[in-house]
């Protein structure tokens, strides 16, 4: 018996520290943003008037809000559609693929991912520069006469985020799949090529099933990654402008907030927010679950 405690004593220090830790910097601030979603208040001042569910009423009206939910669930659909497909597909070639230089790539690729997004902003602006940047003077080339796209234009500027963030982030999960795809045994591709299945096939029927698991946790942490690195790429590359066309629910949420000064209604946004990829976990872990297969 007093092993038994001894051993419960020994748990609990163990678990205490970082349990504080989630409590105070994850539990009470989230809850406090609901609490301050409540009142109407300003960002520096501590004066606050209860107002009840009037912020959330608000937002149900506010075409500006609505906007910038659409503009971030427009980002989290592409953007991980895109940098999944290409990572699967990178990742096998890689992997299976006898290719001389297969170190080089896999630095190549993952570099992206090391550089902070203020830099792949950066990088990308003067890439969209409708003057002098690099795209355009290869689009002039190839048609004969200068080509002055706005890429950053309110027509183009979420297919620009979406290149950025893409860009970014294909690298990383790139090389997680490389790692789970070794593990892979070489025989069960041996045998399916004896039975007459392709690469293509290999890969859907073997490959897929066999680092679904991984595929399934990465998934939902990239969904969720995203409304924050969406963010990070709007306040970096284009303030959330022109006319609000690339604004995102987190960069609406800042500006409410700390610049016009409506705290409680950017508390009400971050709550949305929160609500919203709480319910996108749980629908992307229902939608995705399957029996693991072993081998």
């Amino acid at each position: 018996m007093k092993k038994r405690n001894r051993r419960g004593a020994f748990l609990t220090c163990c678990i205490a520290p970082a349990t504080i830790l989630f409590a105070i910097f994850m539990i009470i601030p989230t809850l406090n943003v609901f609490r301050m979603s409540l009142f109407k208040r300003s960002a520096y001042s501590p004066d606050e008037t209860f107002v009840g569910a009037e912020n959330f009423i608000k937002l149900l009206h506010d075409a500006s809000f609505i906007r910038s939910l659409q503009n971030t669930i427009l980002l989290i659909v592409v953007v991980t559609i895109v940098t999944f497909a290409f990572a699967l597909v990178f990742a096998g070639i890689l992997s299976r693929e006898n290719l001389r230089g297969q170190n080089f790539f896999r630095v190549i690729f993952y570099i992206p991912n090391i550089l902070s997004v203020v830099v792949i902003a950066a990088i990308f602006s003067a890439i969209y520069d409708p003057k002098n940047g690099m795209l355009n003077s290869l689009l002039s080339i190839f048609a004969g006469q200068p080509v002055e796209t706005l890429w950053k234009g309110e027509s183009l500027v979420m297919v620009s985020l979406i290149i950025a963030m893409v860009w970014q982030a294909i690298g990383y999960y790139m090389v997680m799949y490389m790692a789970s795809m070794a593990s892979v045994p070489n025989s069960l591709y041996e045998s399916a090529s004896l039975d007459g299945a392709g690469r293509v096939t290999q890969f859907f029927q073997i490959t897929i099933p066999l680092i679904w698991t991984n595929i399934r946790t990465t998934l939902t942490f990239f969904i969720i990654s995203t409304i924050n690195m969406a963010f990070l790429f709007v306040k970096a590359m284009t303030g959330g402008g022109p006319n609000g066309a690339s604004e995102v629910a987190l960069s609406y949420m800042y500006k409410q907030a700390y610049t016009n000064s409506v705290y409680g209604y950017g508390m009400a946004i971050g709550a949305i927010v929160f609500i919203f990829s709480f319910i996108l976990s749980a629908v992307v872990n229902k939608v995705t679950k399957r029996q693991p297969l072993e081998f």
